[in-house]
């Protein structure tokens, strides 16, 4: 199954709630878990906004943890390089790699910020997840944020869709000419996905502006305006 947040958004029983809502808890539970910087709550927001993601807006489990993979990915990245490369104190663990130690003060520091940004994954979720980005960007548009911040924002969410999909089609096409059946193989054909999404998404670039030419863009882009009910 193709990870389609979009889709998602658009298909869960949080749809229809209120966005200002939505948009206001994660804002608020993202000050506070960054605020607080407790252990114990950071832990609990994951648990708890994960529950309201598949329990109450009933995503499945499976969309929810590749929704999770990539960033958590990036963060475990980022944790073990505080963890070996920052800090100060006592050395608890030594690698034998050119004098690359673990001290208390690095463990602790790479272990908070890891929980840290663990707890706000989820609220993130929760807004991503449960909102379309039409109805987010017009909530922001009527919180007077400046236009060309919002007008980014749509771009930059449309062509994260666009190069996902470009990755998807041709790992597909490198896996049907045994791309990956061995591990060098798999070295390879990851090196040329690399190399030729830069290419492609330089072009992709190309592409996205002429269309907007195309159709009278004058640096000004429509945003989505809900119905008023009478």
């Amino acid at each position: 199954m193709k990870f389609d947040m979009d889709y998602i958004a658009h298909h869960n029983e949080l749809t229809e709630a209120n966005p200002y809502f939505k948009l206001f808890l994660t804002i608020i539970l993202l000050i506070v878990t960054l605020a607080l910087d407790n252990l114990y709550f950071d832990l609990f927001i994951f648990i708890v906004m994960s529950i309201v993601i598949l329990a109450i807006a009933k995503i499945s489990i499976r969309s929810y943890l590749k929704f999770l993979s990539i960033p958590v990915a990036f963060l475990v990245i980022t944790c073990l390089f505080l963890m070996f490369f920052f800090g100060k104190g006592t050395v608890i663990f030594e690698t034998g790699i050119f004098g690359i130690v673990v001290t208390d003060d690095s463990f602790h520091y790479a272990v908070y910020t890891f929980m840290r940004v663990l707890g706000c994954f989820p609220c993130l979720g929760f807004l991503a997840l449960t909102t379309p980005i039409a109805k987010i960007l017009h909530c922001l548009a009527t919180l007077k944020v400046p236009k060309i911040i919002i007008e980014i924002g749509l771009l930059m969410y449309n062509s994260i869709f666009i190069f996902l999909n470009e990755i998807d089609t041709m790992r597909k096409a490198q896996d049907s000419r045994l791309g990956y059946n061995s591990y060098w193989t798999s070295f390879k054909s990851l090196g040329a996905l690399a190399s030729t999404i830069f290419l492609r998404s330089l072009d992709k670039s190309e592409t996205l502006q002429n269309s907007l030419d195309s159709r009278g863009y004058t640096g000004e882009l429509p945003l989505y305006v809900p119905k008023k009910e009478r």
